[in-house]
């Protein structure tokens, strides 16, 4: 099932809307589910919370300047939660990714995994201006003193310091904020596009909701087919086309051996389509015996021109029936040339 990135300035309440629409998501799949039966969903939430991941990763202020741009700990933090999308992304599983998720790249890349496994990705980008998130990041850097001060000396309250959001570092924030990538959705990665600000109540929230959940888990939601490269193809007559190349070019080289005479020349019926009956074909051999060395080098340089037909046996034009006429027809023009 989808994959939900949630995107927005640091400190913009990304957080409490991904719960917010955790429990929304949790409340649709659970009516949507005959009593006693198993629910067709299983839902997911990952963050950076969730994975243990501090926010300090992202402070780049500490490094020298030529290797910010390779920050490590900020990439081993995105592997983090990389793998751990991509341990439950299936045609089963809603996974909203709580994140900053701030470069386009970055969001690209997920896109790309989740039409991978044929299941759609959306964003839900939380708009706050700069100004009150900057504000609700330094009320939080004030209380922190405090915090830490009564998580110190209270054992009661653990959980709850444990999952209270924490505040970045001034000098992190504004950078942050300065190399937030905004969502286009022009672009696929990014679209479908949905929106929340921070002045929505409760009434918008749910109807964004429901507009996300028709979209990505609804009955008209859109069907997910993989990228033609990424498509593992079997070795079959309709499969890996090198394989096929390989397979139909070496039988003909066989079929040659075997039945060619010990003085030379004549001709060699090669099947149009490996032991199928039929009018077949004809290998019109030179005056001399033709040996193993000369025949595979010809079979090399046969695959090295057609390498390029990768794909088009989906089309039809360069299935195997192809693939060995047009070889058959390379040895006869080569063997015309020896004379």
């Amino acid at each position: 099932m989808p994959l939900i990135i949630i995107t927005g300035f640091p400190s913009c309440g990304k957080s409490t809307r991904a719960k917010q629409l955790h429990a929304h998501l949790a409340e649709r799949i659970k009516a949507a589910t005959p009593s006693g039966a198993t629910p067709k969903y299983r839902l997911h939430l990952i963050s950076d919370q969730t994975l243990s991941i501090s926010r300090s990763v992202y402070d780049l202020s500490a490094l020298p300047a030529h290797t910010r741009s390779a920050n490590a700990s900020e990439k081993d933090a995105r592997a983090a939660l990389y793998g751990a999308v991509k341990r439950v992304l299936s045609d089963r599983d809603i996974v909203i990714l709580d994140g900053l998720n701030y470069i386009k790249g970055w969001r690209y890349q997920l896109h790309c995994e989740a039409k991978a496994v044929r299941t759609p990705s959306c964003l839900l980008q939380i708009g706050c201006s700069k100004e009150r998130s900057r504000e609700v990041n330094e009320a939080r850097l004030s209380r922190e003193p405090a915090d830490a001060q009564n998580a110190r000396g209270s054992t009661d309250n653990t959980d709850d310091v444990d999952d209270a959001e924490g505040p970045y570092d001034q000098a992190n924030w504004e950078n942050l904020v300065f190399r937030y990538e905004e969502p286009n959705p022009m672009t696929r990665w990014d679209s479908p596009l949905f929106t929340l600000i921070w002045e929505d109540g409760e009434e918008q929230t749910r109807q964004v909701f429901d507009s996300l959940w028709e979209a990505v888990a609804g009955e008209t939601r859109k069907v997910v087919r993989p990228n033609q490269a990424t498509v593992q193809r079997t070795r079959d007559g309709d499969g890996d086309y090198l394989y096929i190349l390989d397979r139909e070019t070496q039988d003909i080289v066989k079929r040659i051996l075997e039945q060619q005479s010990d003085e030379g020349g004549g001709e060699v019926r090669i099947p149009r389509g490996g032991a199928q009956a039929g009018e077949g074909l004809v290998v019109e051999l030179p005056g001399r015996k033709v040996g193993l060395p000369q025949l595979q080098r010809l079979r090399r340089a046969f695959m090295g021109l057609n390498r390029g037909g990768i794909g088009l046996e989906v089309v039809g034009n360069m299935g195997p029936s192809r693939i060995r006429e047009s070889f058959v027809g390379y040895l006869n023009d080569n063997f015309e040339k020896d004379g």
